[in-house]
């Protein structure tokens, strides 16, 4: 794809679409927008974020200094920032969206933009897509939890979904290289803090809806409002196409609201009747199998990704690649040879017995009880061994729920550290516990995370399945303030290792 010619914006154009009180020369021309001080440059207009923890009004002068030729506030414009142009607007971080949209040309409009959002299922499905679009022939974009693709070229993530300036230029830099589709995972909390604005979606997914980040809304309902953001219309649009869960009962309530608008919605589901679908299931540690019916007709589907958390990523895939225009041989393909997500029941190979080693992403408790029936599904008359924490610093009203799902369907449970941050995980310990106690199962308190993969990869005996869930792709630990190397595949790898030199050890008391 070739870019086109953008006329150049000025500050007049960018207080138009921001709506801003503008106090400054309104011809200079501004070739970027950024909210990061490192990245101010000649020409860019610089967002003045007031955070939680830090208020970027202190890096006026460095920005200045730098070249920036004006800031976008929420303040009045103070007597000691000279020649540069201020922008007043009611709202900096919607306004450094629809600036930053408006100065790259809003690329969204020249890609078919995908966005995903739900509690469960993003990235996968986000993996997916990004397949099926490959799959025929196209460069994609994707951002989300695991990394930021643009064409060939891959980058670590930063964040789920990126702040709205750096979406844009990144969005922009898709259709320069030549991308026709763009995904990206959505995330409520970027939802609300509007990283997601001024975007034009082909296509929006909802995945489900369960608890999590209660932390940061509070309730329930702060946290579904903060998804339908993606469908309703409060980014700036509406998609051109819904594709929603509707075994989900939110999802239920949101296809009706949206197809109440006049609104093209696809429903999935594996329950309810709904235009995507999976008859004859069938689920093993090798995969899974099943009939895909769609619009465009049946095809039996046979994935590497296993469970039925996945069977809706697929189902979510299929809608979304045949709202895009594939057709269903294509997107049947890519289904079928794409491993998905990093992470995601993802299997550690080995040769040191015959038993499985999983590693999930799963870090809250409707993830966890998922994978959990994914493995007993498959286990057979093996046990299922679960190695899990619970993030400090976090949303702690799911720890006892995820206890209880632990212990629910687990045969021994190894409670251990995830990400403790700044929290004694002790505490954390105490309150994952008062939902272990619900049950009688086996379980054993092993702070140090290593240890506890090792000693669930020497318990394991032929036929079991040793799950190792919370940080799935994430290569790191947060200890305090520090952040080390961890990798739970690594270490797992370690231990199968060392097993063949190390006896089995007694399955713990409870």
């Amino acid at each position: 794809m070739t870019e086109t010619k953008r006329q150049q914006i000025t500050l007049a154009d960018v207080a138009r679409a921001t709506g801003a009180t503008l106090e400054g020369d309104p011809s200079i021309v501004i070739a970027d927008v950024t909210h990061d001080s490192r990245q101010a440059r000649a020409g860019t207009l610089f967002a003045a974020v007031r955070g939680a923890l830090l208020d970027a009004h202190r890096f006026v002068p460095q920005v200045l200094a730098q070249g920036a030729v004006g800031v976008v506030s929420e303040l009045e414009r103070p007597a000691d920032v000279g020649g540069a142009a201020w922008l007043r607007v009611e709202n900096v971080r919607r306004a450094m969206a629809l600036a930053a949209a408006e100065v790259h040309g809003h690329p969204s409009r020249e890609l078919q933009l995908v966005g995903i959002t739900g509690t469960n299922g993003k990235t996968t499905t986000a993996y997916l897509v990004a397949a099926v679009a490959e799959a025929a022939g196209e460069l994609v974009a994707m951002t989300g939890t695991v990394e930021y693709v643009v064409g060939l070229e891959r980058f670590k993530a930063d964040r789920t979904t990126p702040e709205a300036t750096d979406m844009q230029r990144l969005l922009r830099r898709a259709v320069t290289t030549g991308c026709r589709v763009a995904v990206m995972e959505c995330s409520s909390q970027a939802m609300d803090f509007h990283r997601c604005d001024a975007l034009d979606y082909a296509v929006a997914v909802f995945s489900n809806l369960t608890r999590d980040h209660l932390d940061y809304h509070l309730t329930m309902e702060n946290y579904w409002s903060a998804k339908r953001r993606l469908f309703d219309g409060r980014l700036g649009s509406v998609p051109r196409t819904s594709v929603i869960n509707i075994d989900d009962a939110h999802g239920v309530e949101l296809a009706n609201e949206m197809e109440g608008k006049g609104a093209r919605v696809v429903r999935y589901a594996l329950k309810s009747p709904a235009e995507v679908t999976a008859r004859e299931v069938e689920v093993t540690l090798e995969g899974t199998s099943f009939q895909l019916v769609t619009p465009q007709g049946a095809a039996r589907l046979r994935s590497p990704l296993v469970g039925p958390p996945h069977i809706y990523n697929i189902l979510a895939t299929t809608a979304t690649g045949l709202a895009l225009g594939y057709d269903l041989a294509t997107v049947s393909h890519a289904i079928e040879t794409s491993g998905g997500a990093p992470g995601r029941f993802e299997r550690v190979p080995h040769t040191a017995g015959d038993f499985a080693v999983v590693v999930d992403y799963a870090h809250t408790d409707d993830a966890l009880l998922n994978v959990l029936r994914t493995a007993r599904d498959v286990v057979g008359d093996g046990r299922v061994i679960t190695v899990f924490g619970c993030g400090g610093d976090r949303d702690r009203s799911k720890r006892a729920p995820m206890g209880e799902a632990a212990a629910s369907l687990s045969d021994i449970v190894i409670l251990t550290s995830d990400n403790p941050r700044t929290e004694n995980p002790e505490q954390i310990f105490r309150d994952v516990e008062a939902g272990l106690r619900s049950s009688d199962r086996p379980y054993l308190k092993i702070a140090e995370r290593r240890e506890a993969i090792h000693r669930a990869i020497a318990e394991a005996k032929s036929g079991d399945v040793v799950l190792i869930a919370g940080k799935g792709h994430e290569d790191y630990q947060i200890i305090d303030r520090e952040v080390f190397h961890f990798d739970d595949k690594e270490v797992a790898r370690e231990a199968l290792a060392a097993r063949a030199n190390k006896p089995s050890v007694e399955t713990p008391k409870a």
